[in-house]
């Protein structure tokens, strides 16, 4: 495998019970990048997210995290090998502070807890004025950057992000996009799955655009955004 891989997906059919979701999917994330997941509604992009920790039935193809692979292995293994999750829902524990919600993610860490601590805080300044607040009184944009955090918290080698803007304002929606290449600056490949395609596209080093469960379109974020197929299909709504 080339070592420049973080991520890589081959060929992978996989669903639920008997209902295949997807079919030959093949996703790579290389060090450093950002990568976009887009397409319409039902297309099976969130599906590719709980492939790769684990959660559904996998019938053929393999994941390799670097030259590991983690097909077939349990979801709480493959958070400890270094894949980071934030769904798009139900992804911070509102009755909790900021902090206690650190704490709560920090569950395999057992020493240099407070140098984590710390640098997640200079990663994420918002978070530091508020962690003593309970994360239910936070504004969604701030609740996302919480479960980022928590998510990155286990060292993570890859973060996966699921819908990070759903449902926020367009200024909280530019926050999330801005600290998604803050993160990705701090030398940390991200993929996403994402309903505002255009905004995805323009951050975003490469991007798959997914179709009925397959891949239909591959590219840079600036070809994707500049081919008339996909701005037809896909850029003119939310994607």
């Amino acid at each position: 495998m080339n070592s420049d891989k973080i991520l890589s997906i081959n060929n992978l059919i996989a669903g639920y019970g008997e209902t295949e979701i997807l079919h030959n999917v093949s996703i790579e994330v290389h060090t450093n990048e950002i990568v976009s997941i887009i397409g319409p509604n039902g297309a099976g992009k969130s599906t590719i997210l709980k492939a790769i920790l684990g959660t559904l039935d996998i019938k053929s193809g393999e994941i390799f995290l670097l030259e590991n692979k983690i097909t077939g292995i349990k979801p709480s293994d493959i958070v400890r090998k270094g894949v980071g999750y934030v769904p798009q829902t139900d992804n911070v524990f509102v009755s909790l502070s900021v902090h206690e919600n650190l704490e709560m993610g920090a569950w395999t860490i057992e020493t240099n807890l407070k140098e984590k601590f710390e640098e997640l805080y200079n990663l994420f300044p918002d978070l530091k004025d508020k962690r003593n607040q309970l994360a239910g009184q936070l504004s969604g944009g701030q609740r996302q950057m919480v479960a980022m955090a928590k998510a990155l918290i286990l060292n993570a080698k890859v973060l996966l992000l699921d819908e990070p803007t759903a449902g926020l304002s367009p200024k909280y929606r530019g926050e999330i996009f801005a600290t998604i290449q803050r993160i990705n600056k701090s030398g940390l490949p991200v993929l996403m799955v994402e309903q505002n395609a255009k905004q995805a596209l323009q951050i975003s080093h490469r991007g798959y655009v997914l179709v009925d469960g397959s891949n239909r379109y591959t590219g840079t974020g600036q070809d994707l955004s500049s081919d008339p197929d996909v701005a037809l299909m896909f850029l003119g709504s939310r994607g």
